[in-house]
């Protein structure tokens, strides 16, 4: 009875472990057969029996292949940043230097031309050179002091350089901005000399229109004063009336004056008016009449 049962238990062990080589060389042909496309990507499939990739573009997800023979070539379509610093010379010979800052992205629908002319580090050859022919054609049309005045416009016609000479390449860009612009030290030295020179000259403006304001002042000043000593003197000819006059208003400016000190007491002609007197110690305050004069 063992005999039996341990052939029966030997074929069964090899008919399982043959079935598990089986199943392993499915499995491994089938994810050999197979391969994903990432989220953000697009892939184009080499193929070596005719030597050259084929003309469908894969989108992202799962897709069959024909193993050794064929191999996908996957590429990001999602926008990327990329930064290109260029030092070129304006019209008026100032040295400068540029940074701009772009979003690009390839052309998912020719993605076997960029393989085929560029290769997969396509932006790497290309926008290094373009981006610097740009920034020296657009900047030499500029002196170095239009390019702080007219920076958008700079921008503009270097972004829309920029976009045709990509487009060429089959390359497209979202965004293209400039990041950074700067001078020789020596250009930006005379820059602010230049400035400070401007602030003094209009504190000097200033001053010098303050000092005729002040002169046109002091001489209206002036011509009142004359006129006024004129009409004086003809109302002083013409009779005491004026002089009666100035008197009554000297008096009225001396009686407000008086009325709004506190140390002043005006005692009536008429009736009499008690002061009471601070006494010492046991001397009442006195009563003082006031008795009308004459």
């Amino acid at each position: 009875m063992a005999a039996p049962f341990s052939n029966w238990a030997s074929q069964i062990a090899n008919r399982f472990m043959s079935a598990s080589i089986g199943i392993g060389t499915a499995l491994t042909l089938a994810s050999s057969c197979l391969y994903v496309v990432e989220a953000g990507h697009t892939a184009i499939l080499f193929d070596r029996l005719q030597s050259g990739t084929r003309p469908d573009i894969y989108k992202e997800g799962l897709h069959w292949k024909i193993p050794i023979l064929q191999y996908p070539i996957s590429y990001e379509i999602r926008t990327r940043p990329a930064n290109i610093q260029s030092e070129t010379g304006s019209r008026d010979l100032q040295t400068v230097l540029l940074t701009l800052r772009l979003l690009y992205r390839p052309e998912a629908a020719k993605l076997q031309t960029i393989h085929q002319k560029l290769g997969p580090d396509y932006d790497e050859r290309v926008l290094p050179s373009i981006g610097n022919e740009v920034l020296k054609a657009v900047v030499a049309q500029y002196d170095a002091s239009e390019l702080i005045t007219q920076r958008e416009m700079v921008s503009f016609k270097i972004r829309e350089a920029l976009t045709k000479r990509a487009a060429d390449f089959n390359i497209t860009l979202d965004d293209v901005s400039i990041t950074h612009l700067s001078f020789s030290p020596e250009f930006t030295q005379a820059i602010e000399a230049k400035q400070v020179a401007q602030q003094v000259a209009e504190r000097s403006k200033y001053i010098v229109m303050k000092a005729e304001q002040e002169k046109k002042a002091m001489i209206i000043k002036a011509e009142g004063e004359s006129k006024a000593a004129e009409l004086i003197q003809k109302a002083m000819a013409a009779g005491a009336g004026f002089l009666a006059l100035r008197q009554i208003e000297a008096a009225r400016d001396i009686a407000e004056s008086l009325a709004r000190s506190r140390n002043v007491t005006y005692v009536p002609q008429s009736g009499g008016f008690l002061f009471q007197m601070p006494g010492g110690p046991g001397h009442p305050p006195q009563e003082r009449t006031n008795e009308p004069s004459d």
